[in-house]
């Protein structure tokens, strides 16, 4: 150490100077090196929510590659389903509204399957005109929040039932429990009486088509929000249609109704599939949106016409936001027919529907459903979702198929699920009679 007022030794002035050098070496990160190898991930996109750039940490996180990302996929197509949803309906428009949308919770999906739980912050660039250029995204590890709120709940259920055990334990509450579980059976009658005014109590009688339904409540003490139908447009042509509303109970049963009613109008008006859906969002923008509590459906809606004397039927089909239908053809083939560009109805005040066609000849069969089968809880722990891809492969197992034995076949399928089907579940096949083996053969 020097004396006040004395300069300090060179020794110490060496020291201090290589310390300083050393320390500025680990500081001489690039910009490039600190964006990759952030602790959080990073990733720009277009306004569309095409990627144009991502970081190492992200793409560490969901074992992807970059060639495979930029340039080819959506913000969107790196969530779950029930994430993906949400972005489409929430976070994208409050973004685009707002500009800026921080410590939002969501869900990722790593190439593996896994899950990872996120918190997402994004900011949209502007031009100096003012005008969107790209959005800018942060995302954060939340997997260790995730386990702490879920040790949290899980504390808290056992607490629950033990609370739950030193009541049973005494007279008047088990009495008590008694008398709800009565009113509950009550309740339960009620709702199901109430359930089937909702969908039809038969399908009609078509000729040259054959016809099957399947309905599942995931619980008797709520009213399910998925629906179907089959009814005449006169002229040898038949409309029928199967979606899913938002929500459970007394609103999604008075959704559903209007929901229903909305569309066997709008087909007497005017058949044409796009036409009835964008006459849905209509009524679901006046009824809902303008009062601040927007609600919204999936539905697939089709024009079928049967041809006895072709032996086969026309189909033209047009989706919002539905799971597509699956096809399955006598030969055995199994494909989905894709109806591109459908978004959620009563989402948006104007929202473009397509329409798709195809044939089905003898044997063929139309499979529609709902997302209860899809998003299915499978495996030992229900981590994993039955998905699209099993759904493919189960159809082309049991193709061909008429509709009472595919819809027999799903309905096994849903049984097994046990506790994993968590969702109500509706299923509506539509298939043209096989040739009899005489025909076939001549």
């Amino acid at each position: 150490m020097c004396r006040t007022g004395d300069e300090p030794e060179p020794t110490e002035i060496e020291d201090d100077a290589g310390t300083d050098a050393a320390f500025s070496a680990l500081l001489e990160d690039s910009a490039e090196d600190l964006y990759e190898s952030a602790p959080c991930g990073y990733l720009s996109t277009l306004m569309d929510g095409t990627i144009a750039k991502i970081n190492a940490t992200l793409l560490d996180w969901l074992s992807l590659k970059r060639e495979a990302v930029v340039g080819r996929v959506r913000f969107a197509d790196l969530l779950t389903v029930g994430g993906k949803l949400y972005h489409e309906t929430h976070f994208a428009p409050l973004l685009r509204m707002q500009g800026e949308l921080r410590g939002i919770a969501l869900e990722m999906k790593g190439a593996d399957g896994r899950r990872l739980p996120v918190m997402v912050s994004s900011v949209v660039k502007h031009s100096s005109e003012g005008d969107p250029l790209l959005i800018r995204t942060t995302v954060f590890d939340a997997s260790d929040r995730r386990a702490y709120e879920q040790e949290l709940l899980r504390r808290r259920q056992e607490a629950e039932r033990a609370r739950a055990e030193a009541e049973r334990a005494r007279a008047e509450a088990e009495e008590a429990r008694r008398q709800a579980e009565t009113d509950r059976e009550r309740l339960a009658d009620s709702l199901a009486v109430l359930q089937q005014s909702l969908v039809p109590s038969s399908l009609p009688a078509v000729p040259g088509l054959e016809a099957a339904v399947h309905y599942h409540t995931a619980s008797p003490d709520r009213l399910g929000g998925d629906f179907y139908d089959l009814f005449s447009l006169g002229d040898g042509r038949w409309a029928f249609f199967l979606g899913d509303v938002c929500g459970k109970g007394p609103q999604a049963a008075s959704l559903t109704s209007l929901t229903r009613y909305t569309l066997r109008a709008a087909a007497l008006h005017d058949p044409e599939p796009a036409a009835a859906l964008t006459t849905l969002n209509a009524v679901l923008q006046e009824r809902y949106a303008a009062s601040g509590d927007p609600r919204y459906c999936t539905v697939i809606f089709g024009v079928i016409q049967p041809d006895a004397g072709q032996n086969r039927c026309t189909v033209r089909l047009a989706s919002g936001g539905h799971p597509p239908a699956l096809v399955m053809r006598a030969d055995g083939r199994t494909d989905y027919l894709r109806t591109p560009g459908g978004l959620l109805v009563g989402v948006l005040p104007t929202a473009p529907f397509s329409t798709a066609e195809t044939v089905l000849a003898a044997g063929d069969t139309l499979l529609l459903y709902t997302d209860g089968l899809t998003e299915a809880r499978t495996g030992p722990t229900r981590e994993n979702l039955f998905g699209d891809d099993a759904l493919h492969a189960f159809a082309t197992r049991h193709a061909p198929a008429t509709p009472n034995e595919m819809i027999t076949a799903l309905t096994g399928l849903l049984e097994s699920f046990g506790d994993g089907l968590d969702d109500d579940t509706a299923l509506l096949a539509l298939g043209v009679p096989a040739l009899p083996v005489t025909d076939r053969a001549g």
